[in-house]
Formats: C-alpha cells, sequence, structure tokens
C-alpha cells in the first residue's frame, strides 16, 4: 500500500507575515516538517530531497542524496541535525551543511519516527503499511538511541479480528513533547497523549466516525481492504499546541486541519481544506498561514555551490573485461543506471533506454548500465534477451554499499562535466521518459567548451 501518493487539500490564502513573526513550517503536503537552527526543513519527496526556509517561508537551500529517494519526514536531531524519514522505513541523519552522519534499519516493517529533548520514538509508517501479522507482544512504539537502537516498547497495540491488518490499525502519526508522546493512528479516530511509560493521559476524538471498526477485506475480485482514513500527519508547533492534519471524511477526499490543546485533547480550531495540495506554517502567536506547496518550491534556488561532481569516480570492467572510467565519458551528458538482472522494474526500464540511446547518442548522449548481479551468469543471460546498444559493466554486488541508492533501478543524469543533473529512482513508466528527454535535450544544446 504506497501511501506515499496521497495528497492533502488546501487553498493558497497566505500572505507575508509582518516584520519580526517569523513563522515555522509545520507540513509541506501531508508530510511533516522541522524547525532547526532558525530553519524549517521539509521534505520535497516527488524530487527526492530536502527543502530549507526561512521565517518568510522562503527557500534558503535545499539537500539531495542517493540516501534520499522518497523522505516523508524530518525532526530535530541532536546537534543541529535532521532525522530524516524515509518512506520504506529508513531512519537517515544529515548535519544541516548536506553531510549524512549515519543510518539504519526500521525497527518495525516500516517506522515512522519523531523526536524531542534527546528522545528518539519510532512507530508504524503510515506512509507505507505493510500487512504483516502480529499478536499483540509488540509495543505500540520504540524508543530508540541516538545510534537508532531500539531500547525498550511503549505502549500497547491493539490486535485486530484479522492480525494480518495490524500493522495498518497501529500505524499512525507521532510527535514529541519533551516527556510527552502523541500518537494519532492512521484508520482509528482517536489521538493519544502518552506519558514516558507509554501510558495513557488522555484520549482525544475528531469526531467522523459514530461506530469505530477495524479494517476488514472488501468483497469482490479486488480484495480490497475497507478502512477509514482519519489521521495524516501530527506535530506540535512553536506555540506549544498540537496540529493534526487529517481526514474532514473518512474517505479522505476533504482533508482538515486541527488544533489541540496539550493540556486537555479539546480541539481549539478546525480548518476545513480543499484537495489541492497544502503547505501549513505557524508561527509563535499560533497565527496559521495555508499556502499551496508548488508556489513555495517554485522559488527554489539553483544550488548555491552549483552542481555537485557524481562520486565515486568508477573504474569497472565492461563484460569483455575492459576497464572503462567515469571520465571517459566527460564531454558527453550520461545516464549512469544501476541494475539487476532479477530487478522486474529494471527489465521494463531496458528497452526505453535503448530508445533514448539510440535518439541522442549521435549527439553526444551515453549510457553507463552498470550491473549489481552477484552472479555473472545471469547478468550475462539478462544482456542476451536484451541485447543493449549501449555498454554494460560490472559492479559485482558492491554497488549498493558503494552509492546508497535504496533500491533498483537507480539512475544518475550527468552533465558534461560529470556533475549530476538529476538522480531517478526507480522506474517511473512513459512519464519520466518523456520529461528525461526534455531534459536530456536541453542540456545537450547548452554549449560545451
Amino acid at each position: 500500500m504506497r501511501w506515499a501518493s496521497l495528497l492533502i487539500g488546501g487553498a493558497c490564502i497566505a500572505c507575508q507575515p509582518a516584520a519580526g513573526e517569523g513563522f515555522t513550517l509545520l507540513f509541506l503536503g501531508r508530510s511533516p516538517a522541522a524547525r532547526v537552527a532558525r530553519v524549517s526543513w521539509a521534505p520535497d519527496a516527488p524530487r527526492s530531497r530536502l527543502v530549507a526556509f526561512d521565517g518568510r517561508l522562503r527557500v534558503v537551500r535545499t539537500i539531495a542524496d542517493p540516501r534520499l529517494a522518497s523522505p516523508v519526514a524530518v525532526a530535530p536531531f541532536p546537534e543541529s541535525r535532521l532525522l530524516v524519514t524515509e518512506r520504506t522505513g529508513e531512519g537517515v541523519v544529515f548535519d544541516t551543511a548536506g553531510t549524512p552522519v549515519r543510518e539504519w534499519h526500521s525497527p518495525f516493517p516500516a517506522s515512522l519516527y519523531a523526536t524531542g529533548d534527546h528522545r528518539i520514538v519510532a512507530a508504524r509508517s503510515p506512509y507505507f503499511v505493510q500487512f504483516v501479522a502480529e499478536d499483540g507482544s509488540a509495543p505500540l512504539l520504540w524508543l530508540l538511541d541516538t545510534l537508532g537502537r531500539p531500547g525498550h516498547g511503549l505502549g500497547t497495540i491493539h490486535v485486530p479480528e484479522i492480525p494480518y491488518l495490524a500493522q495498518l490499525v497501529n500505524a499512525g502519526a507521532v510527535a514529541l513533547s519533551g516527556e510527552t508522546i502523541y500518537f494519532a493512528p492512521l484508520v482509528r479516530d482517536e489521538i493519544l497523549k502518552l506519558d514516558a511509560t507509554g501510558s495513557p493521559i488522555w484520549r482525544s476524538s475528531r469526531g467522523l466516525i459514530p461506530a469505530e471498526r477495524d479494517p476488514h477485506f472488501s468483497g469482490g475480485q479486488g480484495r480490497g481492504v475497507a478502512h477509514a482514513l482519519i489521521n495524516i500527519a501530527m506535530t506540535v508547533g512553536p506555540d506549544g499546541r498540537l496540529y493534526v492534519l487529517g481526514a474532514q471524511d473518512s474517505a479522505a477526499t476533504k482533508l482538515r486541519l486541527d488544533v489541540i490543546h496539550p493540556q486537555t485533547g479539546e480541539i481549539l480550531e478546525t480548518r476545513v481544506l480543499g484537495t489541492p495540495g497544502t503547505a501549513i506554517a505557524v508561527n509563535r502567536r499560533g497565527t496559521i498561514r495555508v499556502l499551496d506547496p508548488d508556489s513555495l518550491l517554485a522559488q527554489t534556488p539553483p544550488p548555491a555551490r552549483g552542481r555537485e561532481a557524481f562520486a565515486p569516480p568508477f573504474a569497472l570492467p565492461d563484460l569483455a573485461g575492459k576497464t572503462v572510467r567515469l571520465e571517459d565519458f566527460k564531454g558527453k551528458v550520461t545516464l549512469v543506471n544501476f541494475w539487476a538482472s532479477w530487478c522486474e522494474p529494471c527489465r521494463e526500464e531496458f528497452p526505453h533506454m535503448a530508445e533514448l540511446y539510440r535518439e541522442f547518442e549521435p549527439q553526444g548522449f551515453a549510457i553507463a548500465a552498470i550491473s549489481d548481479d552477484v552472479r555473472d551468469g545471469r547478468m550475462r543471460a539478462f544482456v542476451r534477451e536484451f541485447r543493449p546498444p549501449f555498454p554494460i559493466l560490472v559492479g559485482g554486488g558492491h554497488m549498493k554499499a558503494t552509492y546508497h541508492y535504496r533500491g533498483l533501478p537507480y539512475s544518475v543524469l550527468l552533465d558534461r562535466q560529470g556533475r549530476v543533473i538529476e538522480r531517478i529512482f526507480g522506474f517511473g513508466g512513459e512519464a519520466e521518459f518523456r520529461r528525461l528527454r526534455e531534459t536530456i535535450a536541453k542540456e545537450l544544446a547548452l554549449p560545451y567548451p
């Protein structure tokens, strides 16, 4: 179930804040942002990057890295660092210069992370729900140390009638404030305030469902799962109040923002949002701004240091054993593609790459397709089947450890000087390659010394 494709609603009703009234971005789309060193950092999952906004909600910098395939949340981390939740549940720590510091695997099939006062809590992710049966022995939340290692569990899960749906039932948004933990289940109409042991202090409801019912399998050939979508994202604002982004109806066709009193659980304010994408910002006075995220992101400046060099440079054998180096492609716009014979999306992608190569190769375009297969025989069988017109290089199963990508296929488009134009995660079909053609054509049209 791919929750990352769900878009939260809203309309642009914002204006520039008055002088001295700095705003903190709380949500970009449906993803929580974080304030670190007077800057709001938000994930921009469609572009595989982090974006920083100042108090006037102007973009001041961006971070892109192979580890950022689809970031869905950002939280403050000790020493003014950023803890990023990847859609598939990994936790990745960056400094604000964009240097990765550490990374850890998810304690749940997929996790969402929140932080507060040097504490890290992991919940089952509402962004990437996997159907895994549970018997109630696992906690609702894990408390982690700063290396991402689970320390002890907090709270008790609800085991549904169909244990296979337990991950869905217990997935949800999580936020911290001091020793207090807030948890809002994705598919249940409740918001919980928990103490340091995971015991409930209060339980609040948004009033969307008259009678709770566990998710269940629906009839028909599709064998889908019938469930409500209630709480999408949650965070604590700079004014100390709790902000919950969720559904206005249980089908999530309309969205709303609820502002909740942190001591009592009372809903203090509600704003119904439309269906287009939404960004929400708040200042210390509790003044709310609802903005259009596309307009916010359209102001993104070019990278301060220009395009980064592709690194580390490779020197790998081709199928005949001849060493091919990154520097051999200098002067050409080059698509470096990582693939493997066992990767089904790679099989779908190869014919598109062949078309791309035949179209642009005479104009100075190249492809370096690097196999990450461990077994040489399977790699060569794949090549015999597809007969690609571009060079195949042998990575020998070491490429993921070297280039830190999340999965295959993974591609990096380079300019004529070997610098990164963009990173491409996964296979996006015809639409992706139409856009890629436009980018390559523009790059080839630029003058090159």
